[in-house]
């Protein structure tokens, strides 16, 4: 941690603004096990350290990569105990995950573009754009 944030990141409102996250995002995390929450000692406030806002850039990054909360607390399971294999596996079921999502992706496009073109050439009448997401 840079030494200024280091100031302003040991509570858990400095770590959550470090972090680019809200306190709501942290306390979420530490109830679904994948921050740990530090003590507090009588009468003081928690204080958070440059381990804690790695391991909140940890799960984020991972997040921003497509990992569901369960992949990111196994990954960090993993972390500690150095099982390259298995991570790998994640890794490749995600990037299997994330090819399938593009091509719905590109079919919903593809289906929207050609909806968008039908509605430039109609005249009058609804416009086939609205017809598609009709349900009746």
């Amino acid at each position: 941690m840079v030494r200024d944030q280091a100031k302003n990141s040991d509570t858990i409102g400095g770590l959550a603004r470090a972090a680019g996250v809200g306190v709501e995002t942290v306390r979420y995390y530490q109830r679904r096990g994948l921050l740990p929450e530090p003590a507090r000692p009588p009468g003081e406030v928690r204080r958070y350290g440059e381990e804690d806002l790695k391991r909140l850039r940890f799960i984020r990054s991972a997040q921003a990569a497509g990992f569901t909360l369960n992949e990111i607390d196994e990954l960090l399971d993993l972390d500690a105990s150095d099982d390259r294999m298995r991570a790998r596996e994640l890794a490749q079921a995600r990037v299997v995950a994330i090819d399938e999502k593009i091509a719905e992706l590109r079919m919903a496009r593809d289906a929207l573009s050609g909806l968008a073109a039908d509605c430039a050439k109609k005249r009058g009448g609804p416009c086939p754009i609205l017809k598609a997401f009709d349900p009746r």
